[in-house]
């Protein structure tokens, strides 16, 4: 019987989803882990709880998982290969292409960035901390979304590693974004305050509200028009805070999406473009981690990306 304090990092996860992800290295699916929790061989507090019951932060948890299928474990992989922006003895700046997963999860085990990282770091293999599924994350102190393109900065031992997480968590690393949004800006710099919170169906983040039921975090984001196109604005975006999909969210919820999102989209789609070479049917979302910089054993650091050509594809002439 496996007893897990639920940390805040958790609070708000669905018990199967954070149940498949702590217990990866068995091979369970999620059906695997439903029928377990139906069966009674999961407690939260000593008592059995449905699926979809929401963790809150110090919850106990008691599972009991017998049955493994296959086992399985970090694998490096000399695929998907990662431009390196900059390596010294404490850190790595790398630049992911879009449609790359960061570290591997139940449903890719081998094609992520960490994955690369291990084969062509094997030392950054045990930088990492105790938390859950940590060893599936060794290196890795902030994170992009699999279909977001950019720097991101990789720490190469602990001692970097605990420093470069307390820089995250202070929001001492100051990191620009690019994204496309639709439609046409009425303010053409801003910011937006706004907490967020998981929505019910875990798979999403929402501005909280006063009946937000799951962990309030607070966010801010702030944004500005680089250009304006037909139907569509370029911004730089800072995110002040670092909350998952943040200012995917954030732009949805001011009524501006990123193009291409298939999260955080409009029931109505805007007609953002008159150029039939600039269809909906983006391949992505259109954001890219521009750059990021930080201070870390008084050294300042600057790393930026160029845009990739899908993005810049979109981009015609401007109003």
């Amino acid at each position: 019987m496996k007893k897990i304090i639920i940390s805040e990092n958790n609070s708000g996860l669905r018990l199967d989803k954070f149940l498949v992800r702590e217990f990866f290295s068995l091979g369970m699916s999620r059906g695997e882990i439903i029928r377990a929790i139906k069966a009674g061989e999961v407690l939260v507090n000593g008592k059995v709880k449905k699926p979809g019951y929401l963790l809150k932060e110090g919850d106990i948890t008691e599972a009991n998982m017998k049955k493994t299928r296959f086992k399985s474990s970090l694998k490096s992989s000399p695929a998907p290969e990662i431009k390196i922006i900059y390596e010294d003895e404490n850190i790595i700046a790398v630049d992911k292409p879009a449609g790359i997963q960061v570290h591997p999860d139940h449903n890719e085990k081998k094609n992520t960035l960490v994955n690369w990282l291990v084969y062509r770091f094997p030392e950054i293999k045990n930088v990492r901390d105790s938390s859950v599924g940590a060893e599936l994350r060794p290196g890795i102190v902030h994170r992009l979304d699999r279909d977001t393109s950019g720097v991101i900065v990789v720490a190469r031992n602990m001692k970097s590693f605990g420093e470069l997480k307390n820089l995250f968590k202070e929001h001492k690393a100051e990191k620009k974004y690019l994204a496309l949004a639709q439609g046409i800006l009425k303010n053409k710099r801003g910011i937006i305050d706004s907490p967020i919170a998981r929505a019910g169906n875990y798979k999403k983040q929402t501005i909280a509200g006063r009946k937000t039921r799951t962990k309030i975090r607070e966010a801010v984001t702030r944004y500005k028009v680089l250009k304006e196109f037909d139907g569509y604005s370029l911004l730089e975006v800072i995110p002040k805070t670092g909350r998952m999909h943040q200012i995917r969210v954030h732009l949805f919820s001011i009524g501006h999406p990123v193009v291409g999102d298939k999260l955080y989209k409009l029931k109505q789609k805007l007609q953002p473009f008159s150029d039939s070479s600039l269809s909906l049917e983006v391949p992505r979302q259109m954001l890219h981690a521009e750059s990021i910089e930080f201070e870390l054993f008084g050294k300042n650091y600057f790393f930026s990306s160029q845009l990739p050509d899908d993005f810049l594809k979109t981009q015609k002439s401007p109003k």
